[in-house]
């Protein structure tokens, strides 16, 4: 058995690499940062990995940031995590303090129905939206934290509420999961969650 978890350690850490080696490649294509070569399609993007290696991917995203920063990547990487989303909606509702003392009133379910109304994944487009605008050439978004709000937010979901407002520049999200072209599943262990518009990094 040992064995057996070791190799699949490996494996997922070799799929990792050659994902991270495709990112970065296509960061650096021209074609790419001018949203082309996809059809008619919108330039949404999955970059999927094993959540066991998420400090990992999290390590790799920020040297991504300073190549990009300092010039190396000849594209504008705009980072949103949706972690910070999230409190950044409640806090614009003037809620995130209150949020623990309601929860023990009302209970977690009620709460966690309360929030999913408030901070939807409309919310979460436009907030996302406002961050990034104007859309420039060579602009590429990259959305982080996927794992980090569930279950108050889901990727299909969120991608089919930032389909009227992205259409001019790459999206890319970085899935702690898998995604076959059609479904999405979460931590390679939830229910799969179907979705059309993606298309996978590598």
């Amino acid at each position: 058995m040992a064995i057996n978890r070791r190799t699949q350690e490996e494996r997922a850490r070799e799929d990792l690499e050659h994902r991270c080696q495709v990112f970065r490649e296509r960061l650096a294509q021209p074609d790419f940062l001018a949203n082309k070569g996809i059809g008619n399609e919108i330039g949404f993007y999955t970059f999927c990995y094993d959540p066991s290696l998420e400090f990992e991917v999290r390590a790799y995203i920020e040297d991504l940031q300073r190549d990009a920063e300092c010039g190396a990547l000849p594209c504008d990487l705009k980072v949103i995590n949706l972690y910070d989303a999230f409190l950044a909606l409640c806090e614009n509702k003037r809620i995130l303090k209150a949020i623990p003392r309601q929860e023990l009133k009302t209970g977690t379910q009620r709460q966690r129905d309360q929030l999913q109304k408030i901070c939807g994944p409309a919310a979460f487009a436009k907030y996302i939206l406002e961050q990034t605008r104007p859309h420039e050439p060579g602009d590429v978004i990259l959305i982080t934290g996927v794992g980090e709000v569930y279950p108050f937010l889901r990727a299909h979901d969120l991608l089919n509420n930032m389909l009227a407002d992205f259409g001019d520049v790459p999206v890319v999200i970085a899935y702690p999961g898998s995604f076959n072209g059609q479904q999405f599943r979460l931590f390679n262990r939830l229910g799969a969650d179907s979705y059309y518009r993606a298309f996978d990094i590598s």
